[in-house]
């Protein structure tokens, strides 16, 4: 028995085949010597072996721009190479030696004699394929997660900061004017009014702060009612004329109102109670932004909720495609106010829900929105259109935008593992392989169409017996 066949026997993904298969293993290989940082595949080549690593340690790598990304090191005991009933025959990847290595390369020409002649070992190799191919997918799928959620946080973090910030600018505003209502309060009860002033004029305001359909008034329209309002104010020696009128305007007041007012405020209370309406409306005021910025933040987080599925299982599920999208949308919000993009959204409302696996579709729209809002960061400014509509027996999604196109030289590749044309730091290479592995698994399809100023994807998922009958 050889030297090599006895390290053999000591890998353990070989320990159950029979010693005689192992010299034949050896027999039918070669040792290879390789110096430190010598190459033994590079990305392109053929795949050749198995091979088998004696001695040493190698680095599994990719390139990305200048740089070498890392996927793996293997050592001593360790397979890697061509292996029995493998489809992939070019390498993917760089395989580097770490200091020096010893390996002993199966001559790939004798596969097939393996296959029919050495059953225990070929089934050896065959175990390490399959479980290659698992640990690969679990890979995948959690760098797939993590990436959709690296892009979740950094757009949850932009949409929710503003909101959060004015809900703290408006509270400590709040606070600050609040303190003054002491005053105010002591002022009012000094005027001996009569109750029915008093009703009256709460009666009224309760009124104007019921109305919610509220005219939006051009700039231009703006002023000219607030300088006819403080000219009012003015002639009733009302005092903070300007900034009551500017308050008055936001809310809607008009001449009726005002006149309304006036009818029930003896003369001597109409500054101290035009001024208490304006701390009322002011108080009003904040609130509301403070709902707004505490409602945006609600519906950042029910955006998320279903964007991730946290509230569901992993099962498939009838799908609602506009939502996923609207949703993406929202979380990326940051990045299409940041590019200066327009956004044209053309759904057909009508499609039927579809059974799928609801937050691997969202990770589908994430890469695709994603990636059209990178390629018009050069323009400064873009616009992307998405649309919905049924296609026979498909749902077809189909996101374009008017960036500067892919080359037709690097268009066959954009599905491929690990390819990407972004700078190193910027992108995996794995986005659209994995809208693509996703689109074939809801057994879909994804196209693209691209020309400087016009790239279009186009998904197609079918609509079969399994879907809901209800309309979205």
């Amino acid at each position: 028995m050889g030297q090599n066949t006895e390290l053999l026997q000591e890998f353990d993904a070989l320990i159950a085949v029979p010693k005689e298969q192992l010299e034949w293993l050896e027999e039918h290989s070669k040792i290879i010597d390789f110096a430190d940082g010598q190459f033994i595949s590079e990305e392109g080549s053929k795949i050749d072996g198995p091979n088998f690593i004696l001695e040493g340690r190698v680095s599994l790598f990719i390139k990305q721009g200048n740089e070498n990304r890392e996927i793996s090191v293997l050592s001593k005991g360790s397979i890697f190479g061509y292996l029995p009933y493998s489809r992939g025959i070019i390498a993917g990847v760089n395989i580097q030696a770490i200091g020096s290595v010893k390996i002993m390369s199966f001559n790939t020409d004798e596969i097939n004699s393996m296959i029919r002649d050495q059953f225990e070992l070929t089934q050896a190799l065959v175990h390490i394929m399959n479980n290659r191919i698992r640990e690969f997918t679990a890979l995948q799928q959690q760098n797939d997660k993590m990436a959709a959620l690296g892009k979740l946080a950094a757009g949850l973090a932009h949409e929710i900061n503003n909101p959060a910030a004015a809900l703290v600018s408006d509270s400590l505003s709040l606070r600050q004017h609040l303190r003054l209502e002491p005053a105010a309060f002591k002022e009012l009860t000094s005027l001996h009014l009569e109750a029915s002033q008093v009703d009256g004029v709460s009666e009224e305001l309760m009124k104007i702060l019921a109305e919610t359909d509220r005219p939006i008034l051009s700039l231009k329209e703006k002023s000219k009612k607030e300088d006819a309002i403080t000219d009012w104010l003015d002639e009733r020696n009302v005092s903070n004329a300007e900034e009551i009128a500017e308050t008055f305007v936001e809310f809607n007041f008009t001449f009726e109102n005002l006149k309304t007012f006036e009818n029930l405020i003896p003369e001597h209370a109409r500054s101290p109670i035009f001024n208490w309406l304006l701390n009322v409306l002011v108080t009003e005021k904040m609130i509301q932004d403070i709902q707004v910025s505490s409602g945006r933040i609600a519906e950042l987080i029910k955006s998320i909720k279903i964007y991730t599925h946290m509230d569901r299982g992993s099962e498939k599920m009838a799908s609602n495609i506009h939502d996923g999208i609207r949703n993406t949308l929202s979380i990326l919000g940051h990045k299409f106010r940041k590019g200066n993009v327009e956004l044209d959204e053309r759904y057909d409302e009508t499609l039927p829900r579809v059974m799928a696996y609801t937050g691997q579709l969202n990770q589908v729209w994430t890469n695709l929105i994603d990636n059209a809002l990178d390629s018009m960061e050069i323009n400064k400014k873009g616009k992307i259109i998405i649309t919905t509509e049924r296609d026979r027996e498909f749902i077809k999604v189909t996101i374009n935008d008017d960036g500067p196109g892919i080359p037709e030289n690097i268009r066959s590749k954009i599905f491929d593992p690990f390819f990407t044309t972004k700078e190193v730091g910027k992108g995996t290479g794995m986005g659209l392989e994995t809208v693509q592995r996703i689109i074939l698994k809801h057994k879909g399809s994804v196209k693209v169409e691209s020309k400087p100023g016009n790239t279009t994807f186009i998904i197609c998922i079918p609509i079969n017996s399994s879907t809901i009958s209800d309309n979205i």
